[in-house]
């Protein structure tokens, strides 16, 4: 784990610009970047918050690994998956981590528990490409390139509902806090609202022109916000209008990933989005970065 990207403001957009240099600089500072022991041996793929001081991240080599942001040291590895980790997401109580790969499983594994998988779910024809888990955790989504959305039990590990859609290649699920709702991204360039108890789609906002590769909610459970390989992000209302609220752009190449900032007391609400151009931009969420 290496702190990355050195700060630089782009005025012509007001947004904030990070790219892996090496080392890290702040604007009117002069510190230096603390060096983390790798805790992958290979290519990392996918990480998570945990806790304050806890992340979750998944990587080629196969393995889950949680660190100490404060540390930088590996707390636990899990072993499991015959294949490269693709996603890993926290339950909300942070007690659990669910992990998918391209052995076509999800695991489900105890933080404080034994190093082994506590559950398991295979069913995928393809590669798991997304993971949504229920506020109380009771409850797992999961989305794959074999064009399925399937619900599980996560106390049995048994598959209760499953839902398929022609074309509907699925690159990341993420739930609405405090809803029955889960948000759905594909390379059919849609973006869709699930309704888990029945495992039906409630909504399909308009098609993009280009594959839709992340989502997030924000944690009112207000906006939606997508990501597109077009090089834009894209605010959508989840209230009864369902519109297009605002869009970012801005990047040279596809947007791989996007996500809404905390909020503190005195800061307007942003939001951030990563792009294969080796950038991540922080913008104001309402403005797209020109107020």
């Amino acid at each position: 784990w290496r702190a990355m990207g050195k700060l630089q403001s782009k005025i012509s957009f007001h947004s904030t610009k990070y790219r892996a240099e090496g080392s890290v600089g702040q604007v009117g500072c002069s510190s230096t970047s603390q060096q983390h022991s790798p805790a992958h041996s290979d290519g990392v793929t996918s990480v998570a918050a945990l806790q304050p001081d806890l992340c979750v991240s998944g990587g080629k080599d196969k393995s889950v690994a949680v660190c100490s942001w404060r540390s930088g040291a590996a707390l636990r590895r899990f072993l499991g998956h015959e294949r490269e980790v693709t996603k890993v997401t926290p339950a909300l109580d942070c007690s659990r981590v669910f992990s998918a790969s391209r052995d076509k499983t999800v695991m489900m594994w105890e933080l404080h528990g034994a190093s082994g998988p506590s559950q398991h779910f295979p069913g995928h024809e393809l590669v798991v490409t997304g993971l949504a888990v229920s506020p109380d955790a009771s409850q797992l989504c999961t989305g794959s390139r074999d064009n399925t959305v399937c619900k599980w039990d996560t106390e049995t590990g048994e598959c209760v509902g499953r839902a398929t859609i022609s074309r509907n290649l699925v690159t990341h699920l993420c739930w609405v806090p405090g809803e029955s709702y889960v948000i759905q991204t594909s390379e059919d360039k849609t973006t869709r609202i699930w309704d888990s108890r029945e495992l039906q789609v409630a909504h399909t906002f308009p098609a993009k022109q280009h594959i839709q590769t992340c989502c997030d909610v924000s944690q009112d459970g207000r906006y939606c916000l997508s990501s597109s390989q077009g090089g834009e992000a894209t605010l959508w209302d989840l209230r009864q209008t369902r519109r297009r609220v605002c869009e970012y752009r801005g990047h040279c190449q596809g947007t791989t990933a996007c996500v809404f900032l905390p909020r503190g007391p005195a800061l307007a609400p942003s939001i951030a989005t990563s792009s294969s151009d080796s950038t991540v931009k922080v913008w104001h969420r309402d403005t797209a970065g020109r107020g």
